[in-house]
């Protein structure tokens, strides 16, 4: 089990991109499973953690997102000045088609996909998987997993942070599905990583909501470690 109370706010990390994840997860990810000068690949840019975190460790890291607002913000977030001969390369680009990413090119993959919709980081973009109900974001979630195995290199990490959802006021197991997903396109499964949750934007919501409809709060993530 991973707790991280405090929200991690050195170098430029803030909490002001929704979703994003708490920088101690790929610090802690980058520094165990790969080397300086490796190439990490965060496919779900998003906010730009994976990027920074890299960058402080000194490693290549390639980060891709399908929105243009979330890879300015990126690029923002990444330039600092660190003395380092390594790079931050952003891409435009969809996590099912990493085209422009040679077979076997990547040391570690370090990344942290949408929950389906459950927060939608765009007003209707074409191709935004947090866009898209569980069904077809699990259909779509098979292209990712299959980019991963293709791009990464053989005996090296994917790891993939997850969570689940509740529906009608029962539990949608995203997370597990996801994993399985990821066992189906060849990886074996090396940890798997109970990861709290802290600052939640809409806790008090959901605190009082579980009170009145008797359930308990979800307040936990799963990270998973494959191997290719």
């Amino acid at each position: 089990m991973w707790d991280f109370p405090d929200r991690g706010d050195w170098a430029t990390h803030d909490g002001r991109y929704r979703g994003n994840w708490s920088p101690y997860v790929p610090r802690n990810l980058i520094l165990r499973y790969s080397k300086e000068g490796d190439m990490v690949l965060d496919q779900f840019a998003g906010g730009g953690t994976t990027l920074v975190e890299a960058k402080l460790l000194r490693r290549n890291v390639i980060g891709v997102d399908v929105n243009k607002d979330a890879l300015r913000r990126c690029k923002e977030k990444c330039s600092f000045h660190w003395e380092s001969n390594y790079n931050v390369y952003l891409k435009y680009g969809d996590a099912r088609n990493l085209n422009f990413i040679p077979n076997e090119k990547i040391d570690l993959i370090c990344t942290h996909p949408p929950y389906a919709n459950m927060v939608k980081y765009s007003c209707g973009l074409r191709n935004d998987l947090s866009q898209l109900e569980v069904p077809e974001f699990l259909e779509q979630m098979k292209s990712v997993a299959a980019e991963c195995c293709r791009v990464l290199k053989p005996e090296h990490y994917c790891a993939v942070l997850m969570g689940d959802l509740r529906r009608n006021g029962f539990i949608v197991d995203l997370s597990f599905q996801v994993m399985q997903i990821f066992l189906d396109a060849g990886f074996r499964l090396r940890e798997t990583i109970i990861k709290q949750q802290h600052n939640c934007k809409h806790t008090e919501k959901w605190r009082d909501l579980s009170v009145q409809r008797n359930f308990l709060l979800v307040a936990h993530e799963y990270l998973f470690v494959f191997k290719k």
